[in-house]
């Protein structure tokens, strides 16, 4: 009975760690790719001559994040 309420809560304990680990990961997953990523793709784009598929995207983020930040 106590080995069975052992395993209970340890698995809850872990379960939680690791939710919180996933959600953490997600949170500097954002942050990189907002700041770092997504720049470097685009400034690579434009040395590229691509700069006709680059303006359409930072148009379309610039357009979200503004919605975003709205609500």
């Amino acid at each position: 009975m106590l080995t069975i309420l052992f395993l209970i809560c340890l698995l809850w304990i872990f379960g939680k760690l690791f939710l919180f680990g996933i959600k953490a990961t997600w949170g500097i997953l954002k942050i990189l790719l907002t700041v770092i990523l997504i720049p470097v793709i685009l400034v690579g784009m434009v040395i590229a001559g691509l700069i006709y598929i680059a303006f359409p995207i930072l148009i379309v983020i610039g357009i979200v994040s503004f919605v975003v930040s709205r609500s």
